[in-house]
């Protein structure tokens, strides 16, 4: 009984492993056609239908969240801020933890959840159909049809997502904290600007391109090798979500770090003078 349990997980370990030596070779192959069939995915026909379905549907559900997280941001942190007699330094604060953390994380997990589960069915139904099969019957390549488009829609399309969950974030702190609790809107906007650098703006772009990158790749991986049958497609889709959303967190945490160290040696510690 023993044996047979070390068996069992050595052969999920063993599967697990075959399966990111898969990932990577699919991602490499991504990558090449990127750079080779630049003629081809970059076509409108191509490409535009994929911005459309990843970028502009994508954007009143980012809004939506972006505005009502600065909400609540403000609301949460202000009986703080006002027992301490900083709540004029509230704007600072809303700013900066949107535009480094919560606005591309946000942005992110909704295209993994709204657009990746999507593609990763789309592309399985596909599978299942045999209808990649036929695009190789016709000496057509599916990566370069099916997968980079959507892979490179993603890249485009989180970081302008990242920059509208943003702006309504910091909206959406400003408008509860001034008109809701009665800051004063120049004494908001002049600790938002002390605190906010364009430093903090470029990390969260950064971040989102690697977002983007990774929901592509995953949720096109997860469609192009999922089972047969709808449960495979089922699974598929609830995959890709999963396996993206645990991406985008780890990837947030190692780019935080990063980037931190890359500000600490180019300018040095950060100085801030409150007044």
């Amino acid at each position: 009984m023993f044996a047979a349990q070390i068996d069992f997980f050595g052969h999920r370990i063993l599967d697990q492993l075959e399966g990111f030596g898969r990932f990577v070779r699919f991602s490499g192959q991504g990558f090449n056609w990127i750079i080779r069939g630049m003629q081809t995915w970059s076509r409108s026909r191509l490409l535009l239908p994929q911005f459309y379905a990843i970028g502009t549907r994508s954007i009143p559900v980012v809004i939506i969240v972006g505005g009502f997280i600065g909400m609540v941001l403000s609301v949460e942190a202000y009986d703080q801020f006002a027992l301490m007699g900083m709540e004029e330094r509230l704007g600072g604060v809303i700013d900066v933890s949107v535009v480094r953390q919560i606005g591309p994380v946000l942005a992110a997990v909704m295209i993994a959840g709204r657009v990746g589960g999507a593609v990763s069915a789309e592309l399985g139904t596909m599978r299942v159909t045999e209808q990649i099969d036929a695009l190789r019957v016709m000496g057509s390549d599916p990566m370069v049809h099916l997968v980079v488009p959507r892979v490179v829609a993603c890249l485009v399309m989180v970081p302008i997502l990242t920059v509208f969950s943003n702006v309504m974030g910091i909206f959406g702190g400003q408008m509860v904290t001034v008109h809701g609790y009665g800051v004063e809107v120049e004494s908001y906007r002049q600790f938002a600007d002390q605190f906010t650098e364009p430093f903090d703006l470029m990390v969260g772009l950064i971040k989102s391109i690697f977002f983007g990158l990774e929901i592509g790749l995953i949720s096109c991986y997860k469609g192009f090798y999922c089972s047969a049958g709808a449960k495979g497609v089922g699974r598929a889709a609830t995959e890709s979500f999963v396996i993206s959303f645990l991406a985008i967190i780890v990837t947030n945490l190692a780019l935080a770090k990063f980037l931190k160290d890359l500000y600490f040696l180019i300018w040095g510690p950060y100085t801030l003078t409150l007044t």
